[in-house]
């Protein structure tokens, strides 16, 4: 049978929604047990969170002052120690995840399996690949640990009426010193979360300017939405490089999508491909966002925001 580790990822003391479509990804395997491990130093507050998740059988807790910062050098040797006697150890496929995985699996002696959106058995899963044009499936050694990303767009998260024992881990291990977090730059906004937003709002290359990207930032707090932006718009400095949406930025699956003054490359359509549904607004009628678009208003973005922001009254 198999056994599943589940890393939670977590920032100022709260646990990230990325966390529970982890563990939903570890449902789908049918193992034994799914475990959550918490590393922080100071892991209460979170670790009572992950207890929640519908699944879990038990949260385990390492708490070192060294976790103080989610610095992937230090975590991957505590990670590898503590995967011992599982079969399976799943990350989200995020930022924090993508970093700290392949540390683990290397430590581990195992490949990794990236980006999983389908799980066909234990060892065998679904990728995409080639821009999400092709899926791929991918046969891990049985005999090996699996150590996995998972790509959260593809999962729902799971419930949060669970109430899983949460245990103290001792993880005996020595730390790695040449890596120390210097600090974090972040911005800070009262929006929704990127990745785990029910609504988003973006802005491309039409949109003109990083001053007139204020009508995309208006617009979105109009509706409660998230604020994504294309690579063509974070080129051009309009907006900072966390709110680009696409392959070499974040995938996303928000019920709604409104991709304003984006034309559409293959890559951004990559990140977008699992939102429920998509309104693309475009001046240009050709432009292949309008292919995949299940609303699609081809007009002047600074008339047609204004419009639809008055028609909310």
């Amino acid at each position: 049978m198999s056994n599943i580790l589940v890393i939670a990822e977590h920032l100022d003391g709260k646990l990230n929604g990325a966390t529970a479509r982890a563990v939903s990804a570890a449902a789908a395997v049918k193992p034994e047990s799914i475990d959550v491990l918490v590393l922080s130093d100071a892991p209460d507050a979170v670790a009572a969170e992950a207890a929640k998740i519908d699944g879990v059988s038990k949260v385990l807790t390492v708490a070192r002052a060294e976790n103080a910062h989610p610095l992937a050098a230090v975590l991957a040797p505590q990670v590898a120690k503590a995967a011992a006697g599982y079969t399976h150890v799943f990350a989200p496929s995020t930022t924090f995840g993508k970093d700290l995985a392949p540390r683990v699996a290397a430590l581990l002696g195992v490949g990794q399996v990236s980006d999983v959106i389908t799980v066909e058995s234990s060892h065998v899963f679904t990728r995409p690949i080639y821009a999400g044009n092709a899926i791929i499936t991918v046969e891990a050694p049985a005999s090996q640990m699996v150590v996995a990303t998972i790509r959260t767009a593809s999962w729902p998260a799971a419930g949060s009426s669970g109430s899983a024992p949460i245990e103290a881990l001792a993880v005996d291990v020595a730390l790695p010193s040449h890596t120390r977090f210097v600090e974090l730059k972040q911005g800070k906004s009262d929006r929704p979360d990127l990745q785990g937003a029910a609504k988003v709002v973006s802005g491309g290359r039409g949109v003109g300017s990083k001053e007139n990207f204020d009508i995309i930032y208006k617009f979105a707090d109009r509706i409660g939405a998230a604020v994504g932006a294309s690579r063509a718009a974070v080129d051009a400095g309009y907006v900072p490089n966390e709110l680009q949406v696409g392959q070499t930025g974040k995938i996303i699956a928000p019920e709604l999508y409104m991709a304003v003054g984006i034309s559409g490359a293959i890559q951004h359509l990559t990140g977008i491909k699992d939102a429920g549904t998509i309104v693309a607004i475009n001046k240009d009628g050709e432009a292949p966002i309008f292919e995949i678009a299940d609303i699609g208003l081809v007009g002047d973005l600074f008339k047609i925001l204004p419009e639809l922001e008055a028609a909310l009254g």
